[in-house]
């Protein structure tokens, strides 16, 4: 028996409400993964055939979470399907998509291949690169997708227009490659699942049968495509629940529609709305300056989050003379908190553009604080895990033309380019793929590696029938030398790829595991299990491995730090034209502002105990030094909840842009002279030249003096020893 006693009244009526349209607005933190999955299993128990149960969410790592939950909840829930849109498209198409022209064994090309063809379509249609820009045209693709334009559209739409004419014939041409490569986008994993259900109506009936009771995690952030397919699949049994945040909707930028969640009562006249506003995660006063600053956004449903975790601390507010000195603040703050017994995994800095970390990171490495970089180069984008996949790709999709261009040649083989083309023009002329091409080559001298690649290839899809995925992806890395070579070479580079590989042999050995689990035979074939395993690789976000397991203080942006929380959290860089940006400053309309205000709501709602933010005076910009301002988002926080984080300065916070002037005051000292500069001054020091005064504190008849250094960083020495000095022109910092 589900015991509900445990949710709070609101948490309560959301599991019980289990027919009819409904809308969850959860506030963050505010238990909305628990009450869903408490739904799940209520339906279970009021005995739903789990057959008939589907919850969608955007992450792996949200989908695995909430998996485990129902599970512990109730036997059947394994038996339920928790998917994310792409995974739960995926697995409908592997089955269906024939339907609509496809193979069932189609290729999923990730940004960076769909970059590499939209670029090769430009050459082809002999249009000019710096025209239409690989990225940006890219960009105009993917939202046309996301809007359910198909290519065909766009060119009606566009005409008139040269510059868009151009760009509407690279979608053509870039839509057929992939049509002839068997092969989708990410944006063709929701479009062409949409595409499947409008012309197959019966396909859509078995599902809409299927898919009765539908619940979709994070509704704020589904794009137009997403919409349509739930709607489609919920039209028939209306038992739709989505549960979402419009104030956490971030990524309008790539898709994103907030009006999904906003207009859902008029989509759904008859729908019980309900408001998760108890927070179970921050602080009242952290909660309070999220409400203040959010409730300056007109485009909202509304809600204040509240909680009975107690008031917390003042919320830090430090201003630097520039980012050296944020960042050294920043390091400064960590090893003192570690030095009296806390630990560096309590701590995350949260920026709005990656390029912020710089300045933290040389801190971090100068003091030996150990972090956790978010937004690198991901496991499955580094050049030795995507040649492995490239060959496992071909071998699953021969008439994936692009996996073997990357192979042919990997590792060498004496393959020239002039001979690639040869293959490539004649495999155009017949209208057939690269593979077909290498196949019907003449079988001379000339030809003899290409024979000798096409035979390897043709041995190895011989072997899938009978061996596992790990040892088929074994015996891909000894006959192909690639393993050989990379261990051959003996540089750190190519033994670091050896232990990524190493990695990936890993998850192939559990993915196999997982199937022999759920298979009858106990034995599951490479052949039966690639299109499964290539598929779950595709999908795989950088934040699905975040894990807390490490000592480290956590980097990563604001959009990747959505659905995170932290103990500690530092926000840098609130200044006008950082956060927000200047893009959303000065847009025409007021989406872009509202977007960046919820971004900082997001970033305020991530602390669970504590919270600083911080800005800079001077930030450096296309190598030289500019004037900032605060964030406007800093104005929006009533000065009642914030703290000057500068030692031995008056707090003097103002409202809607008022020069901050701190006052100045020496610290006092027994018995001694006393110092001529404050936190915040300039000083210089013999030996470590020029720095900035970061904190000072009492010692005997001396005074520790932390100062952050040009030259050499973050020091700790004594004033009156170390003959530190103000400099004679110095000004304050603030």
């Amino acid at each position: 028996m589900i015991d509900l006693s445990q949710l709070n009244d609101m948490q309560q009526r959301a599991v019980e409400q289990t027919e009819g349209p409904v809308l969850i607005l959860a506030g963050a933190g505010s238990g909305k993964t628990r009450a869903l999955t408490t739904r799940v299993a209520y339906l279970l128990e009021k005995d739903v055939d789990p057959f008939h149960i589907i919850a969608i969410t955007f992450t792996n790592k949200a989908a695995r979470e909430m998996r485990n939950r129902i599970n512990s909840l109730n036997p059947l829930g394994d038996q339920v399907w928790v998917s994310t849109f792409h995974s739960a498209c995926v697995r409908i198409l592997r089955r269906e998509i024939h339907h609509i022209g496809f193979e069932n064994n189609f290729t999923i090309y990730d940004a960076e291949d769909a970059e590499k063809i939209i670029k090769d379509c430009v050459k082809e249609l002999s249009l000019n690169e710096k025209y239409y820009p690989t990225k940006k045209v890219m960009g105009i693709i993917s939202s046309q997708k996301d809007n359910l334009v198909s290519a065909a559209q766009f060119s009606q739409d566009v005409k008139g227009d040269s510059h868009m004419e151009g760009t509407a014939c690279i979608y053509r041409l870039y839509q057929k490659r992939l049509t002839d490569a068997n092969a989708l986008d990410f944006d063709d994993l929701i479009t062409k699942t949409v595409e499947l259900f409008d012309r197959c109506p019966d396909l859509l009936n078995r599902y809409q049968e299927r898919f009765r009771y539908i619940m979709v995690d994070e509704y704020q952030d589904t794009n137009t495509a997403q919409y349509f397919l739930v709607r489609r699949l919920a039209e028939k049994y209306q038992n739709l629940c989505v549960v979402g945040d419009d104030d956490q909707s971030i990524y309008g930028w790539r898709g994103a529609n907030i009006r999904n969640i906003l207009d859902f009562e008029n989509d759904f006249p008859h729908a019980q709305v309900i408001r998760l506003e108890q927070n179970y995660r921050s602080t009242q006063t952290i909660l309070n300056a999220a409400n203040a600053v959010i409730a300056h956004n007109a485009s909202r449903k509304g809600k204040t989050l509240w909680t009975d975790n107690g008031d917390g601390p003042p919320i830090q507010y430090f201003k630097a003379y520039d980012e050296q000195g944020e960042a050294a603040f920043i390091a400064q703050t960590i090893l003192d908190r570690v030095k009296s017994g806390g630990t560096y995994a309590e701590f995350a800095a949260l920026y709005r553009i990656n390029a912020q970390s710089r300045a933290i990171e040389d801190q971090f490495m100068h003091h030996n604080i150990p972090y956790r970089l978010f937004g690198g180069v991901r496991f499955y984008q580094r050049k030795e895990i995507k040649d492995v996949l490239a060959y496992l790709k071909a071998l699953n999709n021969p008439r994936d033309d692009l996996s073997y261009l990357r192979i042919i040649n990997t590792p060498k083989r004496g393959i020239g380019d002039a001979t690639i083309k040869r293959i490539q023009a004649h495999a155009h002329e017949q209208g057939i793929s690269f593979s077909e091409a290498l196949r019907d080559l003449p079988s001379d001298a000339r030809n003899k590696r290409l024979h000798t690649f096409w035979e390897m290839m043709e041995g190895f899809r011989g072997f899938m029938p009978v061996c596992s995925l790990t040892e088929l992806t074994r015996k891909v890395l000894n006959d192909t030398l690639y393993l050989k070579e990379l261990l051959l070479d003996e540089t750190p580079e190519s033994l670091d790829r050896v232990e990524n590989i190493d990695a990936l042999l890993s998850k192939i050995a559990e993915f196999d595991a997982e199937a022999e689990l759920e298979s009858a035979e106990g034995f599951v074939s490479a052949g039966s299990e690639l299109d499964a395993f290539l598929g779950e690789v595709s999908l795989v976000a950088d934040i699905d491995n975040y894990q807390e397991r490490e000592d480290a203080v956590v980097l990563m942006t604001l959009h990747s730090a959505k659905g995170l929380e932290f103990p500690r959290v530092f926000l840098p860089g609130m200044v006008q034209g950082v956060f927000p940006s200047f893009r959303s400053m000065n847009a025409p309309e007021p989406e872009g502002m509202e977007e960046e205000r919820r971004l900082c709501y997001v970033g305020l709602t991530r602390a669970k105990e504590s919270l600083t933010i911080s800005m800079s005076k001077s930030r450096l910009r296309n190598g030289e030094a500019e004037s900032c301002v605060p964030s406007c988002f800093i104005e929006e926080i009533p000065a009642e909840y914030l703290r000057d984080a500068r030692p031995g300065r008056k707090r003097q916070l103002s409202l809607r842009g008022k020069t901050n002037v701190p006052e100045r005051r020496a610290m006092p000292a027994p018995k001694q002279t006393e110092l001529d500069f404050a936190v915040g001054d300039w000083v210089r020091q013999i030996k470590y030249g020029r720095g900035l005064v970061i904190a000072i504190e009492p010692a005997g008849v001396d005074f520790e003096v932390t100062v952050s250094f040009e030259k050499s960083g973050l020091k700790k020495i004594m004033a009156a020893l170390s003959k530190v000095k103000k400099e004679p022109k110095s000004e304050p910092a603030f």
